[in-house]
């Protein structure tokens, strides 16, 4: 069983220092061989690229564009009405991922529109979701690129999300039926949504592109108080042979060097994967 593959998610990680190259440089300096970014787009393709090429990280995961954050807008693959600007923030997406090495994109669904009953437009969402995902699925197929869907919990983190368990979002990839479309996997959400985690990751781990922590309820480090056994759950991870990465997607409790003594403690046990595994 390979040790785990870890990637500093600098949308979260390091925020104490003032944007994407800083931080890309501070994750490579504490060990990180790979990142991931949110949203890239407020840097250059070609400085970003730089960044990480300096930092000795490869780029893992980007999202698609939000669309109007000032409009509410939390992605738009399955927004009634958006279609266009999905696919014109996907071929933006796409650009970036390619300058950057990035192997997979977070196609995000959105959220269901302010003042609509969620049951009311599920079933023109999902339409309208499935749409975008089989337009999206042949664009990336081109790059040799690798779509994901990820839910998230709507108890805590957005009401308003579209896509919030991960059955839902696995009857929509078997709906499209595409092999580069696969399943984003926040244990942080997950458990807020359905618990039964050891069940749901020997479930769902075949459809998984990418994994993603965050202790539970604070959203701080692995190591951090809450209900989660990260331990447990990373053996897990092994012994069902996850080989992707795993995105460290959570609030710093503190300076975020100083809070990697998880990960320091997780290499000491296990060791690194060698480059290129």
């Amino acid at each position: 069983m390979a040790p785990l593959r870890f990637s500093a998610n600098v949308s979260w990680l390091f925020p104490e220092l003032p944007g994407l190259p800083a931080r890309l440089r501070a994750a490579g300096s504490s060990g990180f061989e790979a990142a991931e970014v949110a949203w890239p787009y407020s840097e250059s393709p070609e400085a970003l690229a730089r960044a990480a090429r300096e930092a000795g990280l490869r780029l893992v995961l980007i999202n698609t564009p939000p669309g109007d954050r000032e409009k509410g807008e939390m992605g738009l693959g399955a927004v009634p009405g958006r279609q266009a600007a999905f696919r014109e923030g996907l071929e933006q997406a796409v650009l970036y991922a390619k300058a950057l090495g990035c192997p997979r994109i977070h196609l995000m669904a959105g959220r269901v529109p302010q003042g609509a009953d969620r049951a009311a437009v599920r079933s023109e969402m999902e339409t309208v979701f499935l749409e975008n995902l089989r337009h999206a699925a042949g664009v990336l197929a081109q790059e040799s690129l690798v779509g994901l869907l990820e839910p998230i919990n709507t108890r805590s983190t957005d009401p308003q999300y579209f896509l919030d368990t991960p059955q839902q979002a696995a009857a929509i990839l078997q709906k499209v039926g595409r092999p580069n479309l696969q399943l984003q996997m926040d244990i942080f959400h997950w458990q807020i949504m359905d618990g039964n985690l050891t069940g749901n990751i020997r479930e769902f781990l075949p459809l998984v592109g990418h994994v993603q922590v965050a202790q539970v309820p604070g959203r701080g480090e692995p190591d951090s108080p809450g209900e989660l056994n990260f331990p447990y759950l990373f053996q897990l991870l092994e012994d069902e042979g996850y080989k992707g990465f795993v995105g460290c997607e959570y609030q710093p409790q503190g300076d975020t060097a100083e809070g990697l003594n998880w990960l320091r403690s997780y290499w000491g046990r296990r060791g690194r994967p060698q480059a290129g595994q």
